[in-house]
């Protein structure tokens, strides 16, 4: 983990704190971090599902066998 040093807008990182239930100005930026992180691959996702990249009907648990169609 690398140590950096930012201006933070500090009613929004009370906000932060308080949505996220944590103690720390640190605690909060990590998480807020981490939930931007998680709703971009989410996204990313969403996009390649409507793309056609990801087959939803897929099943693992019948794919191969000779009755699966």
């Amino acid at each position: 983990m690398s140590r950096t040093v930012i201006d933070l807008d500090d009613d929004t990182t009370e906000e932060l704190m308080r949505l996220y239930n944590v103690k720390t100005k640190a605690a909060a930026v990590r998480r807020a971090m981490e939930e931007t992180v998680k709703l971009h691959r989410r996204l990313e996702f969403m996009d390649a599902i409507d793309g056609g990249a990801v087959d939803l009907t897929y099943d693992a648990r019948t794919a191969g066998t000779p009755d699966a169609a």
